[in-house]
């Protein structure tokens, strides 16, 4: 069995007997020596490199993506017959790591913090002294914070304890309700109740047309006035436009995004200047952890005829 890793990985190589594991290039076509691999591993790899793959490899029966979305892997056009394996829960440590971060950032208001240094000064404003809220209206510390958790899957499994761990309570919103990992999650139609009481509003939607500005200017005025929203998820689940109007009128406090409706986003956003938003290029979820495990397994599943985790829904 061949099984090509692209070098764009740069991750432990699964160890797999019998097996010739192969790294090749994720920016460009498959060499022609390697057209008879029946597993290929994608991280890196562009949609045009995928979609020549898919046409010209005709011994795949695997495809592991080590993404958490599946998207690119639906979109490149692989045969019927070939099982799609996406990357969820390789993510779920780095990408809950990057919500805390930036979730205490616009909490702590460290983008005015950066400012008030660019200009050389000292901003009593900053530290919410003996007051419940900040000068905005937003909360001041998790400690007692209401945060909202829209997307309730793995990655809200790591990051929920660690919101609590700093006093928020944490309520879950997905499409089933019902507890999960100890929280209480509610359905979507819960969404009105949920936001109007919502401090943080963390978002974790993978993208579908489901999903689609989730986030829109109905949703945004629902939410409790002075709330922050943080988008780790997918960028078009939110309605960026309505965002901004929300943050220019002062409903919505502040914003972190790490992914945005189109990337890179462009240089022309208003998003870039709004002195309330905290942008990273979607970052938070750029380090798959043991990912060589996963490719071992599911490997073996291939094998001997188990069952693949994560395989996807054709």
């Amino acid at each position: 069995m061949k099984i090509l890793v692209p070098d764009a990985y740069r991750g432990a190589l699964p160890h797999i007997d019998d097996a010739d594991v192969v790294v090749i290039a994720a920016g460009e076509p498959v060499p022609e020596e390697h057209v008879d691999a029946e597993v290929l591993v994608v991280w890196g790899q562009p949609l045009d490199v995928l979609t020549d793959a898919a046409r010209r490899m005709r011994h795949l029966r695997l495809v592991q993506g080590l993404l958490a979305g599946p998207d690119i892997l639906r979109a490149a056009g692989f045969a019927p017959d070939v099982a799609l394996a996406s990357g969820v829960g390789l993510h779920d440590g780095p990408v809950a790591e990057h919500a805390l971060a930036l979730t205490l950032a616009l909490v702590r208001m460290l983008p005015l913090a950066m400012r008030r240094q660019r200009e050389h000064a000292w901003d009593a404003v900053l530290g919410g002294a003996m007051l419940e809220r900040a000068h905005d209206g937003r909360v001041i510390s998790l400690e007692g914070a209401q945060v909202t958790v829209w997307g309730f899957g793995s990655i809200a499994s790591r990051l929920a304890p660690l919101l609590r761990g700093m006093g928020a309570w944490v309520t879950g919103v997905a499409r089933s309700a019902g507890p999960r990992h100890g929280f209480d999650v509610v359905a979507e139609d819960s969404l009105p109740e949920v936001l109007g009481r919502t401090d943080v509003l963390i978002m974790i939607l993978p993208r579908d047309e489901s999903t689609h500005a989730a986030l829109n200017a109905k949703r945004l005025k629902q939410l409790k006035p002075s709330a922050l929203v943080v988008n780790v998820g997918r960028g078009t689940t939110v309605d960026e436009d309505a965002l901004l109007a929300a943050l220019r009128s002062g409903h919505v406090a502040g914003a972190a995004l790490d992914v945005t409706a189109v990337e890179p986003l462009p240089e022309s956003s208003p998003l870039w200047d709004e002195p309330s938003v905290i942008i990273t290029p979607h970052v938070a979820s750029g380090r798959p952890q043991r990912a060589e495990r996963l490719i071992e397994a599911n490997v073996a599943a291939l094998r001997e005829g188990g069952d693949i985790t994560n395989l996807m829904a054709r």
